[in-house]
This record gives C-alpha cells, structure tokens and sequence, in this order.
C-alpha cells in the first residue's frame, strides 16, 4: 500500500508564471510519441498567433488559482495498474505553505497510512501489519517518481492548480469546439493545456518528457467544476501516467471545504519505530 500511497502524493493528479516570448509559433504538430497515453495533433492553422493574445489568455487563467489558507477533503480514490487495482478513501488537511496532512482509509475503514509534509520533509506513518514511522527529506517524493516535486508543486496539484506550466509558451490555437490549446515548452516536461473559451478554465493537461530517453507522459483531465464567488473547484480528476508500465488514479471529491479548521490533523505515534 505504501507504493500507492506514494503514487497518490505523487499525482492525485495543475504555479503560472506568465512571461510569454516575442514570438508565439502556429501548433502543427503538438507532442506525439509512440508509448503516449493520447496523441493529440492538430492540422489547422490557428486563427491568432499573437503574444499578447496569448499573454491575455493566461493572465485570466491565472486569475482562477486558487488562494486559500486551510483545506480539507474527504476523496474517494481508485488505483488502477497492470498488476493491481484498489479503492480506497484519503482524508486531506493542509495549512497553505506549511504542512499537509494525509490518511488513507481501505477496506472496512481500517487506517492503512498517514502522512505529515512540510517544505522540508515527509513523515510517514504505517498502521499496518509491521507498525513504523518512515522520515525523509521531501526530495524523497523526487527519488521516488523520478518527477521534480517541490512542497509548491505538491500543494498545487492537490488544490488543483497548475503545475509544471513554463514561461516558454511557444504555440497557441482557438480551437472550433470552443477549447483554446496552448503548448508550453518547460525544463522538464512539454505540455499541451485545454483550457475553456467561456471561462478559462483548464480541463485538461497533457506532459511529456523533454528527455525523449525516459519517455515519461501524465494525462490529466479535469471535470465536474463547482464554482461560487470565491473559487472554481474540479471536485473530479482523472489521471493516467506511463513510463515503464500504466497506471491510472481516479479522484472524486466527495467533501472539501476551504478556510476552515482543520479537520485530520493527527499527532505521529511515539511508540513507533523508526526507519
């Protein structure tokens, strides 16, 4: 379980920086791999290509982050591989840039693991069978998935904001079914934003490995958003990662609520080894 639990920190499956070039080329061909989860390729040639027609789109993309102060979620999660499928519920605390509280319930409600982030470190705590406390620095989470996560990134994905999106935006389309395509060339990943005409939302997020030997790709879409005065909120996602082998997470927001108390807060048991 503790793979998964990893797997789950890792993507429960999007921090703008927006300083888009002079030069903003037309989409072709926008990322296609032979062992990519979904090609997408796009023949038409773009209505705008314009900068500051681009700059203006992710300024009000940006505009739907989502700041807040505390967060809670109760997440019915499903885990799907070649060798395993699971369901389980993950109950979620974070105190903005500060700490994340993290608990995995399986069957019959039985408590499988927790977990406490900070900006420097990771504590994980395993309740089953061989009871222990396992602590390292939180560049575990990078030696672990092979991904650059940060405490940041960590925080985004799990709010639901953009994550590994680069200054470097090099193309852009208005697509006819009312969807705008923007594809980002970062460090690390190229990705390929679907982001909705009416209000600027992305719904979908497609990575892939600038380092064409490690072959990594992640879809990520984003559905059923609630929206009141202060945030929009995908309260469904859906992800798939391929590298080496498949695997899928599914993540349905069944409770959330922001600027409240926190509600899993847990202490670490004393009693535990530790590993």
């Amino acid at each position: 379980m503790q793979k998964i639990f990893i797997l789950f920190l890792a993507i429960s499956l999007i921090t703008i920086s927006c300083r888009p070039r002079k030069v903003v080329m037309p989409i072709t061909t926008a990322i296609e791999k032979k062992d990519t989860i979904q090609t997408i390729v796009i023949k038409e040639t773009p209505i705008v290509d314009s900068a500051a027609i681009v700059k203006e789109i992710m300024g009000k993309v940006l505009h739907h982050n989502i700041d807040f102060f505390t967060f809670n979620a109760k997440i019915k999660a499903e885990y799907q591989s070649i060798d395993d499928n699971q369901s389980f519920t993950a109950y979620l605390s974070i105190l903005k840039d500060s700490m994340i509280y993290l608990q995995l319930k399986g069957f019959l409600g039985i408590i499988g693991l927790q977990a406490v982030i900070t900006k420097d470190s990771i504590t994980i705590v395993n309740k089953v069978q061989e009871k222990y406390v396992q602590k390292r620095a939180i560049s575990y989470l990078q030696d672990v998935t092979q991904i650059p996560f940060t405490y940041s990134t960590l925080q985004d994905l799990l709010i639901g904001n953009p994550i590994f999106i680069d200054s470097n935006i090099v193309s852009y389309k208005n697509n006819n079914d009312n969807k705008l395509i923007v594809l980002i060339i970062g460090s690390v990943f190229k990705n390929l934003l679907t982001i909705d005409n009416n209000n600027y939302i992305i719904t979908h997020c497609k990575l892939d490995d600038i380092d064409i030997h490690k072959n990594r790709t992640c879809d990520i879409s984003l559905s059923n958003f609630v929206s009141n005065n202060v945030v929009t909120f995908s309260t469904y996602r859906s992800i798939a990662v391929s590298e080496k082998s498949k695997l899928k997470v599914n993540l349905d927001f069944k409770e959330y609520s922001f600027n409240e108390p926190l509600k899993y807060k847990f202490i670490i048991p004393r009693n535990y080894p530790k590993r």
